[in-house]
């Protein structure tokens, strides 16, 4: 079972940040992520949401819908036309499908979120907390929504809301590099 976090920040490039950091620790093996999202309000109220994992399968979608409509096509005489067409008609269903993380909550919290600010919605499937949660104190934010137990949800709150734990990270790391 996957654990959901969405986490909120005061700058519009805080979760994107928080993002590239969570691949980078992904590409380690600290943590293995199921979904990942952000989204940001602009100063004109807008919010915009970049997905991980539904932009990934849409495109799969259209890919496989080339393949089987190209070879499809081959027996028409076509293939070329139906291979454009199922890849066109897979990539509208494949966006049409709501996978990982909800859209209509990532939308709420975004629409919630002040002008100038930034939300990351990310559903971890396992994770080394030790290592990951100090990391991703650097970047500070506050809990919005999880589903981890309470003790987890209070050690993630205190790790994010303390400069002292992000110290400690960052001499941590030094002494690892030395």
């Amino acid at each position: 079972m996957s654990t959901l976090i969405a986490i909120t920040y005061d700058t519009a490039d805080g979760a994107g940040k928080a993002l590239e950091e969570l691949s980078r620790l992904q590409k380690m093996q600290l943590i293995t992520l199921e979904d990942a999202a952000v989204a940001v309000k602009d100063k004109k109220g807008k919010v915009k949401v970049k997905q991980t994992l539904e932009n990934l399968a849409t495109g799969s979608a259209a890919t496989w819908g080339f393949f089987w409509g190209f070879l499809i096509g081959l027996i028409f005489m076509a293939p070329l036309f139906w291979g454009l067409l199922t890849a066109l008609f897979s990539g509208l269903l494949g966006k049409t499908r709501d996978l990982g993380i909800d859209n209509t909550f990532i939308k709420e919290v975004g629409d919630s979120l002040e002008p100038g600010q930034s939300a990351l919605f990310i559903l971890v499937v396992e994770a080394t907390a030790d290592k990951v949660i100090p990391e991703m104190a650097k970047f500070g934010g506050t809990v919005f929504q999880t589903s981890l137990s309470k003790e987890d949800e209070a050690m993630l709150k205190e790790a994010l809301e303390h400069d002292q734990v992000s110290a400690v990270a960052e001499d941590t790391l030094d002494e690892d590099l030395r």
